[in-house]
């Protein structure tokens, strides 16, 4: 059963929610050829701490780091190591934190660098599945409304929607009821009930559906070795409208101002 929060509760949520998309923007303005994914997790953890919050992924389930770090055929849950970044990556960064006894969990894919054409689609197209998705995190409506739209987007530009991962619902624990798979039947599903908050999170890849796990018993890979894209949010199910907690403003402002 889904737990529905209090607006406290929602509160206490949009703090973690938002540490989370502060923490991101500040790993943003280091992403560069030649950092290398532990600098980053180094510099995420710090800043957590620094501001009162616990790193949401160190120990959970016996993860290593602050952050899932997911280089180009990478899907999700990527172990940060040394190897530096090149010119034309792109990087999935998954983060989250513990603040008042509520996760966020936010995740963003970012370009090292020029990155080609179709792979920079393939995030565009990515980030679309999310706000699609959203826009169906409505009280009346059914999980399946907000899988079938992302599904739906993907499908229809070409692109592999994973089935293997799935977003969730987020609180006190960082993975509640109810799932929320990226495919799936419009009208199906448990009901959207206001006061629901959910990690809504496409996993798009450019070729094959297919993922597989290595060896390390963490990193999911597409099959083909194509690039996979991966952004996510902590919302709210409303009346009207879903709530985003979490915010890409501060993401894309450290972006901007890196290009300066």
């Amino acid at each position: 059963m889904a737990i529905i929060k209090t607006e406290e509760e929602i509160e206490l949520m949009r703090r973690s929610a938002q540490m989370v998309s502060k923490t991101l923007a500040v790993v943003a303005e280091k992403i560069q050829p030649g950092v290398t994914p532990l600098d980053l997790d180094s510099l995420a953890e710090e800043y957590i701490r620094d501001h009162g919050g616990i790193p949401g992924f160190k120990g959970l389930y016996g993860f290593p780091n602050t952050l899932c770090t997911s280089i180009n055929h990478q899907v999700v849950h990527g172990i940060p190591d040394e190897k530096p970044l090149e010119e034309g990556d792109i990087i999935s960064v998954d983060c989250g934190v513990l603040m008042n006894g509520f996760y966020g969990d936010q995740a963003y894919t970012f370009m090292v660098g020029e990155v080609k054409e179709g792979v920079k689609y393939l995030l565009e197209v990515t980030k679309a599945c999310l706000e699609l998705g959203i826009q169906q995190a409505v009280a009346g409506k059914r999980i399946g409304d907000i899988s079938q739209a992302i599904q739906n987007h993907a499908e229809n530009h070409g692109f592999g929607v994973v089935r293997e991962l799935v977003g969730h619902g987020l609180g006190r624990k960082m993975h509640e009821s109810p799932e929320v798979p990226n495919y799936g039947k419009r009208g199906k599903g448990p009901k959207l009930v206001k006061g629901m908050t959910l990690a809504i999170e496409p996993m798009i890849n450019q070729g094959t559906k297919n993922v597989k796990q290595l060896k390390d018993g963490w990193t999911i890979v597409t099959t083909d070795g194509r690039p996979s894209a991966h952004f996510e949010h902590d919302v709210v199910v409303r009346d009207n409208q879903a709530e985003i907690l979490t915010t890409f403003e501060y993401i894309e402002e450290a972006l901007n101002k890196v290009k300066i």
